[in-house]
């Protein structure tokens, strides 16, 4: 896993290693993997590192800093560096290093010409305008050269954090600058990862300058060894009922398709066995038509002991049998998702909001999948807060007691108790119709094959529900890199994600069946 840091442990870091390290050790552990980034990317994109022309955008701050000491470092290597410094005084030794490596450093204003020229013809712009203390619009004189800077064709680098861009929160209050690649040192920022700050910062590459924190992270981004531990091989002695059952209640007569990608995912995401829910609306005929390893049950869900999980909601249509199937689905004491359908019955129905809770106090995980619209419906106003999402789903996690797993650029999946994930495996490729569907049923089945395995406490099914969001994305990533994607394509992939999470190689997809 990674950790994701707030700048307040950032700050204190840094504090600690300034007192043990000699002066200016930080910075340029930090400018020398900012140069080796350029360097790569100009070997990439140019095919040589000699005469590539190189801007600096620097600040007054240690960003600018980092900035010229790696101008400086570019510039011995046979770069034509020029610093377009903002009127504050700039990093004094920084601006020393560059202009005795050869590089030169101006003062920038507004409507300077040849400032416009230099920009126009950069092979790389470094923006080292503002860094992690950076907050709220940028100043004036600021926003204008972010503004000129952005006009070019060059390749945008950030440092630490693109100027403009709050890096708690990753708000961006007016002009910022959009980066092609962000490089970030000592840990990851919450600002980087999620929206809008995260659709600014391009790849983020982390640079480790040697800080230590003195306290867990309560956000964490997971890596592939972290999720194939929830879809690892099954035992050589396992059968169905062992590697989880996962109940499934999804569509209805005017949305039978949400229950066919709903099943297909949860089938597909590593149990045993799926059971679908019969409401008596004719869709559980042809969800079994279509798989016919799916099992199809009228009972009560309190009645139906197998079950280790239940996916509920998608498809759902709005009458009032929604209200009574997502109280009888939550009634069982076992991890429950709820999306779509079900999230517009705990919208409204303050008794199903009470139940949420409740289970939470009885140790019972409940997962709620909201997008930004479903979010405002039933956490009116949070979203509007300055905190930005990370903050919005921490409380409405803490308020409502489900885990809360808000869908979008960067989707949160935060714990009541303020735990949380950010995911950074999903791509725009997911905004198709049926993949929330999808996602709800590869968070069933993971919660599923975590109950039957033992692992019940409220951490690891927070963990395996952001494992399930990553194979979610690792699917749109593969059935994206094939065609333009549709639901029924990620859930076909998902087989091929689960195997890139074990091994490392996507396996070839199969059908959509």
């Amino acid at each position: 896993m990674i950790d994701v840091r707030e700048i307040a442990e950032v700050r204190a870091a840094e504090e600690r290693a300034f007192a043990l390290l000699a002066d200016g050790v930080l910075m340029q552990r930090a400018s020398h993997g900012l140069s080796v980034t350029i360097l790569r990317l100009l070997r990439s994109t140019r095919g040589a590192v000699v005469g590539a022309r190189v801007v600096l955008l620097v600040g007054s701050g240690n960003n600018g800093g980092d900035a010229l000491w790696a101008g400086a470092m570019l510039a011995r290597r046979g770069c034509r560096v020029d610093a377009l410094c903002l009127p504050e005084h700039p990093h004094p030794h920084g601006e020393a290093a560059l202009r005795a490596a050869g590089g030169r450093s101006v003062h920038w204003r507004p409507g300077d010409r040849e400032s416009t020229g230099v920009l126009s013809a950069a092979d790389v712009v470094v923006d080292g305008i503002l860094g992690i203390g950076g907050a709220g619009a940028l100043r004036p004189e600021a926003a204008a050269l972010v503004e000129e800077a952005m006009a070019s064709d060059a390749i945008v680098v950030a440092v630490d954090v693109p100027s403009g861009v709050d890096s708690d929160s990753g708000a961006v209050a007016g002009p910022a600058v959009a980066a092609d690649v962000t490089v970030t040192f000592g840990a990851l920022k919450t600002g980087l990862l999620v929206s809008p700050g995260a659709l600014r910062s391009g790849s983020v590459i982390l640079v480790d300058i040697g800080l230590e924190f003195d306290s867990p992270a309560r956000t964490r981004v997971l890596e592939p060894i972290d999720v194939a531990a929830w879809v690892a091989e099954p035992a050589q002695d396992a059968y169905k009922y062992r590697r989880g059952v996962v109940g499934v209640s999804a569509g209805s007569t005017a949305y039978p398709g949400a229950a066919l990608l709903t099943m297909s995912a949860a089938r597909r995401a590593n149990v045993g066995m799926a059971r679908y829910l019969d409401r008596s609306d004719g869709v559980a005929s042809r969800v079994v038509g279509q798989y016919p390893d799916v099992v199809v049950d009228g009972m009560d869900p309190g009645d139906q002991s197998r079950v280790d999980a239940w996916a509920c909601g998608p498809g759902f249509p709005g009458d009032r049998l929604d209200a009574v199937t997502v109280g009888a689905v939550l009634a069982v004491p076992v991890p429950v998702v709820l999306d779509a359908g079900a999230l517009s019955v705990l919208a409204r129905d303050g008794d199903a909001r009470s139940t949420v809770r409740d289970r939470h106090a009885r140790g019972h995980v409940t997962v709620i999948t909201p997008h930004e619209g479903e979010f405002e419906r039933i956490f009116p106003g949070l979203l509007a807060g300055r905190g930005g999402r990370l903050a919005a789903t921490r409380q409405a996690a803490s308020d409502s007691g489900a885990v809360v797993l808000l869908k979008g650029p960067g989707t949160i999946i935060a714990a009541p108790d303020g735990t949380a994930f950010i995911d950074v495996e999903g791509t725009a490729d997911l905004g198709t119709a049926g993949s929330g569907d999808v996602l709800t049923g590869i968070i069933g089945a993971l919660l599923a094959g975590a109950w039957s395995a033992g692992r019940r406490d409220a951490p690891s099914l927070l963990e395996a529900s952001a494992a399930a969001v990553w194979l979610h994305g690792a699917a749109g990533r593969i059935a994206a890199g094939r065609a333009p994607v549709v639901a029924t394509d990620i859930a076909a992939a998902l087989p091929a994600a689960i195997r890139l999470a074990r091994f490392g190689d996507a396996a070839e997809n199969g059908d959509a069946s």
